[in-house]
């Protein structure tokens, strides 16, 4: 079965009601973690926080849908990948600092104080942060969802 066909099987997940208010419901919380890790330099705010936003985005997805669907969207090999590019792209950012002498210097230009162009390479590192912390908290609920739970030889 495809995405679409699993995502609309009535026996998977919860009632149309349910899914139809999550659908809207995901667009706009990954919109608001996208805000968060966008203008996290000069609001309150990061990768961190967004990264988590948006992973919360995806766990409504897995408890509305069910696992199948989910892992059809995004399985845990994806979930690791780009748990493992997040943290690659944040050490990358910190080795070109050294081009200018220091790890994580800024080396972009600061532009105007303020405005949403105005923090260097601190929005790179959040964007970063965000694909690690989002990838990471949806694969360990995978874990600990999908997989279940190991039963040893005593327990039988």
């Amino acid at each position: 079965m495809n995405l679409k066909e699993l995502s609309q099987d009535e026996s998977l997940g919860m009632t149309i009601i349910v899914k139809t208010i999550a659908r809207l419901v995901m667009s706009f919380i990954i919109l608001f973690g996208c805000y968060i890790i966008l203008y996290g330099h000069i609001t309150p705010g990061g990768g961190f926080a967004g990264g988590v936003i948006i992973a919360i985005a995806y766990v409504l997805m897995m408890l509305t849908f069910g696992g199948k669907v989910a892992m059809a969207k995004l399985d845990n090999f994806w979930a690791s990948m780009w748990d493992n590019i997040g943290a690659l792209a944040f050490v990358v950012l910190g080795f070109l600092g050294l081009t200018g002498g220091h790890f994580f210097l800024n080396f972009i230009n600061h532009g105007t104080p303020g405005t949403l162009i105005s923090a260097g390479i601190i929005p790179l590192a959040n964007i970063s942060i965000a694909i690690k912390v989002g990838a990471a908290l949806y694969a360990i609920f995978i874990g600990l969802s999908v997989y279940g739970r190991l039963v040893t030889e005593e327990e039988k």
